[in-house]
C-alpha cells in the first residue's frame, strides 16, 4: 500500500469476521422486529423528553414544536442513511463500522471515539435524570425525598448521586443475564412510557389555551436553532438500533424498519407532548422545571397523584434508555476490540449468558463515576456535538460505499440520493453551528485526545495491521 491509501474493512470481511449472518461472534439472534422496535423506543425516549423539554422550551419558546420537528428532519435523513447501511452491514460496530468500510480505520476510531462520549456521556447524564425524577416519585408516594447530598453531586448542591448509580449497576445487571431478558425488559418499558406519555398529551390538551402559544417565535430564529440544537438531545439513541445487528432475526430488513419506524414514531410523540405542555401552562412556566411535565399534569388537574403517575413513567423511562444505550456502548467496544483498536478484554463473550460479561462490567463502573458527581447541563452540549459528527460522518460513509461497492447487497437504500445525505450533513453542520463556540471548542480538545489515542495505542495494535505482517507494515499515511 502507498503512504496516501488507508485502511479499509470491506464490507464483505466486517460481514465475515462477525458473522452477520450466521450467530454473532458468540453472540445469538433473539431480537424480532417489534423487539427492536421497542428497543429503538426504550433507547430515545427518556431524559430528553421527560428533563429537557424545559431547556429546549427556554431557547425556543412555544416554537420549539418547530425545533423538534427540525432536530427530527435532520434525524430522518440520517436515518435513511443509518437503515441502508444497517441493512447492508448488519453488525455490532454501527457507525463505527460503518466508517471503517468506507473512510478508512483512522476515522472509523474517531467515529467510535464520538461514540464513547455519546453513549458514555449520554448514560451518566440520564442516570442524573433519573434521580431528579425518582425524587419527584418518593414525594408523590410517601411525602419525602431523599437527601439532597445523596440524590446530586456537587455541580447541584449535592455530595454524590447515589441513585444515578445504582440506575446504572441495575441495568448492568439485567445485561449480563442475557439480550432475551433485556430485550423483554426494554419492550415492557417502552409500551409503558409511550402509555404515560400518551395521558400527559390527553392531559395537557384538556387544559389548552391556544393563547399561551403566542408570542410564538419570540427569540427569532436563533432562538428555534438553539431549542433544535438542544432538543436533538431527546433524538440521540436511535442509532444503537443498529449496534444490535448480530442479536437480531433477520437483520437485512428488520434494522431498517425499525430505525424509520422508531424516528416517525417518536417525533409525533415529541411535538405532542411538547405542544400540551406549552398550551396548558404556557412557556415561562414549564421553561427551566426539571420535572415539567409532573408539574403540568400537578397544575391542570389539581392534584399530586397525576404528577406522581408522570414521575412513575419517567423513572420507567429513564432506566430503559440506560439499559438501552448500556447495551450498545459494550457493543461499539466489543467491535472495536476485534480490530484490535481497544484492549480484547472488551471482545470477550460469556459462553453461558452470550453477553460481553466483562465488558458490561467495565462500562458501568466507569458511567458510574461521572454519574454520580457530574452535572447534567455539564455534558449536554459536547453529547449533542459528537452525536451530529457521527450523523455526518454516516451520511458521508453511504455516499462513499455506493460509489465503491455498488454490488453491495442493499435491503434498503436511501431515498433521492444523493440529495439525502448531503442534505443530512448540511442539517448536521447547522445544528453543530447552534451548539455555540464554547462547545466546538471542547469537541476539539476531545477529538485531539482521540487522534493521540489512536497514533500511540491503536495505530501499532491494529489486527488489520497483524494481518498484513507478512507483507510488511502499513504505512505511516494510513
Amino acid at each position: 500500500m502507498t503512504s496516501r491509501t488507508p485502511r479499509i474493512k470491506s464490507p464483505q470481511q466486517l460481514l465475515a469476521e462477525s458473522g452477520a449472518d450466521l450467530e454473532g461472534h458468540g453472540l445469538k439472534r433473539t431480537m424480532g422486529l417489534f423487539q427492536l422496535v421497542c428497543f429503538g423506543v426504550g433507547a430515545i425516549v427518556g431524559t430528553g423528553i421527560f428533563v429537557g423539554l424545559s431547556d429546549s422550551v427556554a431557547e425556543a419558546g412555544p416554537a420549539v414544536v418547530i425545533s423538534y420537528v427540525l432536530a427530527a428532519i435532520t434525524c430522518v435523513f440520517t436515518a435513511f442513511s443509518f437503515a441502508e447501511l444497517g441493512g447492508a452491514i448488519p453488525v455490532s460496530g454501527s457507525s463505527y463500522s460503518f466508517a471503517y468500510a468506507s473512510l478508512g480505520e483512522r476515522a472509523a476510531f474517531l467515529v467510535g471515539w464520538c461514540l464513547l462520549l455519546e453513549y458514555g456521556v449520554s448514560v451518566s447524564a440520564v442516570a442524573v435524570g433519573w434521580s431528579q425524577y425518582l425524587n419527584e416519585l418518593l414525594d408523590s408516594l410517601v411525602g419525602v425525598q431523599l437527601p439532597e447530598a445523596l440524590s446530586a453531586g456537587p455541580a447541584d448542591g449535592g455530595v454524590v448521586n447515589v441513585p444515578a448509580v445504582i440506575v446504572i449497576l441495575l441495568a448492568a445487571t439485567l445485561l449480563v443475564r442475557g439480550v432475551r431478558e433485556s430485550a423483554r425488559a426494554t419492550a415492557a418499558m417502552a409500551i409503558l412510557k409511550i402509555g404515560i406519555l400518551i395521558v400527559f398529551c390527553a392531559i395537557g390538551f384538556s387544559a389548552f389555551r391556544a393563547g399561551h402559544l403566542s408570542p410564538f417565535a419570540e427569540n427569532g430564529v436563533g432562538g428555534i436553532t438553539a431549542g433544535a440544537s438542544v432538543a436533538f438531545f431527546s433524538y440521540i439513541g436511535f442509532d444503537a438500533i443498529t449496534t444490535a445487528g448480530e442479536e437480531v432475526k433477520n437483520p437485512r430488513r428488520n434494522i431498517p424498519i425499525a430505525i424509520l419506524v422508531c424516528i416517525g414514531l417518536v417525533t409525533l410523540l415529541y411535538c405532542a407532548v411538547a405542544l400540551s405542555a406549552i398550551g396548558a401552562l404556557g412557556a415561562d412556566a414549564v421553561a427551566g422545571q426539571p420535572a415539567a411535565l409532573s408539574l403540568v399534569v400537578d397544575q391542570v388537574t389539581g392534584s399530586s397523584v397525576g404528577g406522581g403517575i408522570i414521575a412513575f413513567g419517567a423513572v420507567v423511562a429513564i432506566a430503559s434508555v440506560v439499559l438501552a444505550v448500556m447495551y450498545g456502548q459494550t457493543r461499539i467496544l466489543m467491535s472495536m476490540s476485534r480490530d484490535g483498536l481497544v484492549p480484547r478484554v472488551f471482545e470477550r463473550v460469556s459462553p453461558k449468558s452470550a453477553t460481553p460479561v466483562a465488558n458490561t462490567w467495565i462500562v458501568a463502573a466507569v458511567f458510574a463515576v461521572p454519574a454520580a458527581f457530574a452535572s447534567l447541563d455539564v455534558v449536554v452540549g459536547l453529547t449533542t456535538i459528537g452525536t451530529l459528527a457521527i450523523m455526518a460522518a454516516v451520511n458521508l460513509a453511504v455516499m462513499v460505499l455506493r460509489r465503491r461497492n455498488p454490488e453491495l447487497p442493499r435491503s434498503f437504500r436511501v431515498p433521492l440520493f444523493p440529495l439525502s445525505p448531503i442534505l443530512g450533513i448540511g442539517f448536521c453542520l447547522y445544528l453543530i453551528w447552534g451548539t455555540g463556540w464554547t462547545t466546538w471548542l471542547q469537541f476539539a480538545g476531545f477529538l485531539v485526545v482521540g487522534t493521540l489515542v489512536y497514533a500511540f495505542y491503536g495505530r501499532s495494535r491494529s489486527r488489520l495491521v497483524t494481518a498484513s505482517d507478512g507483507a510488511g507494515p502499513e504505512s505511516p499515511g494510513a
